[in-house]
């Protein structure tokens, strides 16, 4: 008795699924008062994980509006208590320059901002 399997089960043995794209994990530091990197550069449509570290004390957030509802995350941002850690899981959104800041007070004015830069 011969067996025979339709041509798709036959591909579906041979090729193994592929698995989605791992993220790329991009580590920014929180300082008073700056974001280093300043300047953050991702690719569109690619997975990322930010992982924001606050080495300072004093609590800093990480505020990007538009990127952030561009990439479904909350458009107020996040915070980042003082001497803490926190990752930002999410895929990078269509092209575009987008601002970022510390929305404490006077911490943007004395040099905690950024741009967050998609190609």
């Amino acid at each position: 008795m011969r067996l025979a399997l339709p041509l798709a089960a036959l591909a579906a043995i041979a090729m193994p699924a592929s698995a989605a794209p791992e993220p790329t994990r991009l580590t920014v530091t929180l300082s008073s008062f700056q974001y280093a990197p300043d300047v953050i550069r991702l690719v569109h449509g690619r997975p990322y994980v930010l992982h924001l570290v606050n080495g300072s004390s004093r609590g800093h957030n990480f505020v990007a509006p538009g990127f952030m509802a561009a990439a479904g995350l909350d458009r107020r941002g996040v915070e980042v208590p003082g001497q803490s850690a926190l990752d930002l899981a999410f895929t990078a959104p269509g092209p575009g320059s987008y601002k970022l800041k510390c929305t404490h007070f006077s911490h943007a004015m004395l040099g905690m901002r950024g741009r967050i830069i998609v190609e």
